[in-house]
C-alpha cells in the first residue's frame, strides 16, 4: 500500500513539474511572437506547446529565423522541437516563384473557401514558404502573407535573379488583351491589367512579342505597354501625377482583398496607385498608417497636399482602449480624397460640399505624405526591393 502511494505522489510530482514547465514554455513562445511576429500577415508564427507523457513538445511552424532561434535558445530540459522553419524541404531549392496569371487571389489558407486577403499581379516575382497539394503558401515583395492555388512558376534564387534580369514590358491600360498572333482578331492568349508584366521577347508591328513566366508567348499591342525601362524613367511622381492616375480607377467596384483593376478595397487602391509610380506600399491600411510622415491628427486640413493617404477608424477612449485604423483614401486637394467605398468614388471633409462624406469624416484620424519620404520604413521603390534583385 505504501508503495503504490508513494508512486502515485511520484507520478503527481512528475506531472506538476511536466505541467509547469510547459505553462513557462507557454510565456516563452508568447513572449516571442510578441518580439518577432506582432503581425501575423507578415511572418507565419503558429508555435504552441503541447504536453505528452512527461514530455513537451513543441509543434508548429515560423517563417522567422530569428524567432525560431531565440525560442529554442531560451527553451531546456525535456522538450522535443517538432517546429518546421519554413521553407524546409517541402518546397526544396525552388523555393522562389513568378506569378504567371493576369490577377490570383491570396487567400488565408489553402482553400477556395478561405477569405481572400489580397491579389498578386503577373510577373510579381514571390517567396515560397509553404506547399500543400496544388497550393502554396507565398509572401509577396512588401511582406504579405498568402496562399495561391497553382498561378506560380517556381524557380530557384539564381533562376529568380536571371529572370530579373530579363527585359520586360509593363502593362499601361487598365485592361488590355494578348493574342496568339500580332493580330487583334486572332485567339486571346490571357487578359491582362494595369501593372502586369511579361518579359519582352521582340515586336513586329504596332504589337509587342512577350512571354508569361510559365513559358507560354502572346502578342500584345504597343498602345498597352510600355517597355519597363522607359516606364520607369518617364514616371512622374508627382501631387499632380498621384491624382490623375488615382483618376483612372473611378468607378472600379469595390471587392474585398481586391488589388488589380478588376476591383479594389480601399488599401488595395492606395497601394496600386503608389505602386504605378514605382513604390512598393505595406498591403493594410493599418500597416500603411505606420509609414510616411506625419502631416496632420487634428482635422486641420490646410497643411494636406494631393497625394497624402488619409486614414480613418476608431480613437482611442476610455471604452476603447485601442486605435483601429480601418480605412484610407487619398486627398486629392480643396478637402475632397478618393476612396474605395462601394466603387472608387470622391468624397469631401467639407460639410458645404455636395461630395460631403459625413461618415468618413466623423471618423478621420489622420493623414500622412508618402512623396518625400520613399526609403523611410515601410516605403520603397520597386526595384530596390529584394525580390526583385
Amino acid at each position: 500500500m505504501r508503495k503504490i502511494t508513494f508512486l502515485f505522489l511520484l507520478w503527481m510530482f512528475s506531472t506538476l513539474c511536466s505541467m509547469a514547465q510547459h505553462n513557462d514554455i507557454n510565456r516563452i513562445v508568447q513572449a516571442v511572437q510578441k518580439k518577432f511576429a506582432p503581425d501575423r500577415r507578415v511572418v507565419v508564427f503558429d508555435i504552441k506547446p503541447l504536453l505528452q507523457n512527461d514530455t513537451v513538445v513543441l509543434e508548429g511552424e515560423t517563417s522567422h529565423p530569428g524567432a525560431y532561434d531565440d525560442l529554442l535558445r531560451q527553451i531546456t530540459g525535456n522538450v522535443k522541437n517538432n517546429i518546421r522553419l519554413l521553407p524546409d524541404e517541402v518546397i526544396g531549392e525552388k523555393n522562389r516563384g513568378v506569378i504567371y496569371n493576369p490577377v490570383e487571389k491570396l487567400h488565408a489558407s489553402n482553400s477556395y473557401a478561405s477569405e481572400t486577403v489580397s491579389e498578386v499581379l503577373l510577373g510579381m516575382p514571390v517567396k515560397l514558404l509553404d506547399k500543400k497539394g496544388g497550393w502554396r503558401r507565398v509572401q509577396t515583395p512588401e511582406g504579405y502573407i498568402g496562399w495561391v492555388s497553382e498561378a506560380i512558376q517556381p524557380l530557384s534564387e539564381a533562376e529568380l535573379r536571371a529572370y530579373n534580369k530579363k527585359p520586360k514590358v509593363a502593362v499601361t491600360s487598365l485592361y488590355a488583351l494578348a493574342y496568339e498572333k500580332a493580330n487583334v482578331k486572332s485567339q486571346t492568349v490571357s487578359n491582362l491589367v494595369i501593372g502586369d508584366m511579361l518579359v519582352l521577347e521582340g515586336t513586329k508591328g504596332r504589337f509587342y512579342r512577350v512571354a508569361y513566366p510559365d513559358g507560354r508567348e502572346a502578342y500584345i499591342q504597343k498602345t498597352d505597354a510600355e517597355e519597363l525601362t522607359d516606364w520607369l524613367e518617364g514616371i512622374e511622381f508627382t501631387q499632380e501625377s498621384i491624382v490623375k492616375t488615382a483618376g483612372q480607377f473611378m468607378g472600379v467596384p469595390y471587392v474585398w482583398g481586391g488589388t488589380s483593376a478588376h476591383g479594389l478595397d480601399c488599401s488595395g487602391f492606395t497601394k496600386l496607385v503608389y505602386f504605378l509610380h514605382g513604390i512598393l506600399l505595406p498591403r493594410d491600411a493599418s500597416q500603411q498608417a505606420l509609414t510616411g510622415k506625419l502631416i496632420d491628427e487634428t482635422g486641420d486640413f490646410h497643411n494636406l497636399q494631393p497625394g497624402d493617404l488619409v486614414y480613418f477608424g476608431t480613437r482611442i477612449t476610455d471604452e476603447n482602449p485601442r486605435e483601429r485604423v480601418v480605412h484610407v483614401g487619398i486627398y486629392i486637394g480643396n478637402e475632397r480624397f478618393i476612396h474605395a467605398s462601394d466603387y472608387i468614388q470622391i468624397g469631401s471633409f467639407n460639410p458645404a460640399d455636395s461630395l460631403f462624406d459625413e461618415y468618413n469624416t466623423n471618423r478621420y484620424l489622420r493623414a500622412k505624405r508618402i512623396i518625400g519620404e520613399v526609403g523611410t520604413k515601410g516605403i520603397e521603390r520597386i526595384f530596390d526591393n529584394e525580390f526583385y534583385e
